[in-house]
This record gives structure tokens, C-alpha cells and sequence, in this order.
């Protein structure tokens, strides 16, 4: 039977119409593209989800909130320094006036960061050997702004800034809590306070599936990730945050976010993506400032966020015991650091090490209320000269001032850090001695 003209033209039409959504629908991303976009949004949203954490918690810009020495309620704690922390907002006709007091023979900074994580500046005498102390000015580049006499400008690329401030505990806390409460953050003039994105909610022990992307365009909206190269991950980021409007392509993504992109996450950790595993120590390629290294940016933001550069700090992380095993409260390790390899020779202040769980990063509990060690601890050292740390829910016969306590069944990684590098810790040849099992 021969088809009706209409016929033929209503086929034509639906054809033609057919082939036109057909060319001007946006392609479903790869699944690749998918698990990297992923992996990229979620160091931002991992700022964003601290940053709604705090303002609910009470911080208000441009206020530094000097923090108690030895609290360890929050991932990381820095046990080993007094630390202050504020956000602060800047913009084009506005900077913010830091105070820094005289502050000498012992470590100290202001660390500034953008919505990334990624630090933009610090304020230290390693920066300002010519101006150490005294009056600062954090303003945006190119911003036409009158400052007092004496006051050292310092321009950064963001408008809102993570702060973190920091003197080292040292022989004498109370005089480093003295020191802390001297440095003071205040606007001059007043500054476009920005509104604190609304973006999805998560405990790190539960990343976010596909409602990550329901988030991702005030994510990427709100603060600008200048480092080169995003261009394709950005686009690709806001493309899967389209797609997901399809209810099919959306249970397609949560699928390649659970199997793919939250498993390629914990995969890269124990060897924080690209960097040198060596004795059981993991040294990232970078640290602080990232350029095109986005997994690893993620990766810090998850596992220790505000990390600062390596000029100032270096971290080495150790997720694994001898066995290959990851360490764990039911085993007892030691590190043995022979006495012309001391971990002093190589910190130009201090080193120390903690011990933080698996899932939260936060201190382990015990009785001794002890967290952490460092040069500053009572440690003792063995008739050659050496020094040995222990690990273990029970000090089996090691110093106790040598000891952090691990509860059995918990499962933990160390971080050891060097305070303003020197030597072959600067020099990245370094690493500290693999852990024993006792």
C-alpha cells in the first residue's frame, strides 16, 4: 500500500526534528570524564563543607578566632603550635589589616588560602625577612587601596580567604598563648562580605554521591580555580551537573561515582597519588600549592585540609605497616631513628608526629590524653645515642614518654612533619625509617 502524501510529509518532519534534538542534545559525559569531575568538584565542595561548618559554629569575617592549645575536636589537630583561624573578605577597595608580633627563636606563620584549598600567601620572616613583623596589608591583586605608612602589602588572587595562624609551642606553651593572642585580623574599610554557598552537606566517613553535582555550579561559580589547565574539568563538571537533570543519565552517574570515582579516591590515598612511597612513607609530589595535580588536591583536602607549602612544612604520611596491612591499634609498631639520622637535623624548628584514625583523621582516645610527639616531648634515647618511638595500645616495655597510645581495633595513619625543612628533608631525598612490627 503506497503512503498518503501527509504521511510522507509528517514522517519527514519527525525524521528532520529527530536528527535536529539529536545533534543539538548535549552528549551524555564519559564514564571517565564522570569519575574525574568527581574527584575535581569534591576538593572544592570539601572547603565549602568547613566553611558552612564554621559560620555555623559561630565564625564571623574578618574576626580571628584564637583557638585553645591541645583541643582536638576537628580533623588534624595542630597539637604541636597555638593556631588562630578566620575567613576573611576582601575586595577592590578593601584590604585585610593583619597584626603580627615580634616573635623570635621559635616557628610562626599566617597562612592564606583560597575556596581550593591551595595556599595564596603566608606571613612569616622566611617571606619578609626585611619586615617579619609589625603591620600587614592581604589585598586584592590590582586593588586601588590607601594604606597606613609602614605597612607591608601583600596581594593574593581571591576575595574570600581561609586564614590560619600559627606559633610554635616550643619548651614554653604559655608564652606561645601570650604570642598568639597578639595577632589580630581586622577590614579596612568595608569589604562585600560574600554569602557562604549552600552546598551539599557530608561527613567524610560518607562522601556524597550524585547530589554533588546538584552543587556544582555555586560551587565553581563562587570561587575561581586559577591554577592552568581546568578549563576541560570545569566544563566537564558543569556538563555531568546538566545531564544529571535526565533521571536516567542521573542513575547512571550515581552508578560511576559509587563503582568508580569514590573507589579511585581511596585507591590514590595510601600513596597520595602520584608521590614516593618509600619505607612505608608516602611523600606527595607537592603539597599547598597544586598547579594541574587536582587528584592530589582532592586527596589532601579529604585527608588533612589547609596543608600549607613545602617551604614551610613538609608531611610525610604512613598509612601501612611492615605486613603491608594498613595500621592498626591490635598491632605495635616501633621507629628507630639511629643518632646520625635524628629527625632534629633535618627542621629548621621542630618535627613532630601524630596519630589520627582511619575515617575522621582525629586523634585516637586514650587515657594519657597523649596525641602526639615531637623534640619538645620528654622522649628518651637509648645508651648509642638513638631514638625510638612506640605505637601500641600498650607500651610492651617502651618509655611511655616515648609512646602514643593506638586502642586496639582502631584503625590509623601517622603524619610526620617537619617544620620549615632543611637539609635532605628540603631536598626531598629524605624519608623517615620504615615502622617495625614489635
Amino acid at each position: 500500500m503506497n503512503a498518503h502524501p501527509r504521511s510522507l510529509s509528517l514522517i519527514l518532519l519527525a525524521s528532520v526534528a529527530a536528527t535536529a534534538y539529536a545533534q543539538a542534545a548535549t552528549p551524555l559525559p564519559t564514564d571517565k570524564d564522570v569519575s574525574d569531575s568527581y574527584i575535581y568538584l569534591l576538593s572544592r565542595l570539601l572547603v565549602l563543607n568547613q566553611e558552612q561548618a564554621d559560620f555555623a559554629n559561630g565564625f564571623q569575617w574578618n574576626q580571628l578566632v584564637h583557638r585553645k592549645v591541645g583541643e582536638v575536636d576537628w580533623p588534624n589537630p595542630n597539637l604541636d603550635v597555638a593556631y588562630s583561624e578566620a575567613w576573611v573578605a576582601i575586595d577592590e577597595k578593601s584590604c585585610a589589616l593583619v597584626t603580627v608580633p615580634k616573635v623570635k627563636g621559635r616557628y610562626y606563620t599566617v597562612q592564606f588560602l583560597n575556596g581550593w584549598g591551595e595556599t595564596l600567601a603566608n606571613i612569616n620572616e622566611r617571606v619578609y625577612p626585611q619586615h617579619p613583623d609589625g603591620e600587614f596589608a592581604v589585598c586584592l591583586d590590582g586593588a586601588q587601596v590607601q594604606l597606613p605608612a609602614a605597612t607591608q602589602r601583600v596581594n593574593v588572587s581571591a576575595k574570600a580567604l581561609r586564614v590560619l595562624s600559627r606559633v610554635e609551642l616550643g619548651a614554653n606553651p604559655d608564652e606561645a598563648v601570650a604570642l598568639q593572642k597578639k595577632f589580630n585580623i581586622r577590614a579596612s574599610g568595608h569589604p562585600a562580605l560574600p554569602e557562604v554557598p549552600k552546598t551539599v552537606r557530608f561527613d567524610i566517613e560518607k562522601l556524597p554521591g550524585v547530589e554533588a553535582f546538584e552543587s556544582a555550579t555555586a560551587a565553581l561559580d563562587s570561587a575561581a580555580d586559577t591554577n592552568p589547565g581546568m578549563d576541560k574539568l570545569q566544563a566537564s563538571t558543569r556538563a555531568v551537573a546538566k545531564a544529571i537533570e535526565d533521571p536516567a543519565a542521573r542513575q547512571h552517574v550515581a552508578q560511576v561515582i559509587q563503582q568508580q570515582a569514590i573507589p579511585a579516591i581511596y585507591k590514590a590515598s595510601p600513596t597520595l597519588g602520584d608521590g614516593t612511597v618509600k619505607d612505608g612513607w608516602a611523600l606527595p609530589t607537592t603539597i599547598g600549592v597544586y598547579g594541574n595535580n587536582w587528584l592530589l588536591r582532592t586527596l589532601v583536602n579529604l585527608g588533612g585540609i589547609w596543608a600549607n607549602s613545602y617551604e614551610e612544612v613538609i608531611y610525610y604520611k604512613a598509612f601501612v605497616g611492615p605486613s603491608g596491612k594498613p595500621l592498626n591499634g591490635d598491632h605495635s609498631y616501633a621507629l628507630r631513628f639511629e643518632k646520625d639520622q635524628m629527625p632534629t637535623l633535618f627542621a629548621t624548628y621542630f618535627w613532630s608526629v601524630i596519630a589520627v584514625d582511619s575515617v575522621h583523621r582525629r586523634v585516637l582516645p586514650n587515657p594519657q590524653k597523649r596525641y602526639l610527639l615531637s623534640n619538645f616531648s620528654p622522649l628518651k634515647f637509648d645508651k648509642d645515642g638513638s631514638l625510638t618511638l612506640y605505637f601500641g595500645a600498650t607500651p610492651n616495655g617502651a618509655p611511655e614518654s616515648n609512646w602514643i597510645p593506638t586502642p586496639k581495633g582502631t584503625g590509623y595513619s601517622l603524619t610526620f612533619r617537619f617544620y620549615r625543612p632543611k637539609g635532605a628533608v628540603a631536598d626531598r631525598s629524605y624519608f623517615p625509617p620504615a615502622l617495625k612490627e614489635r
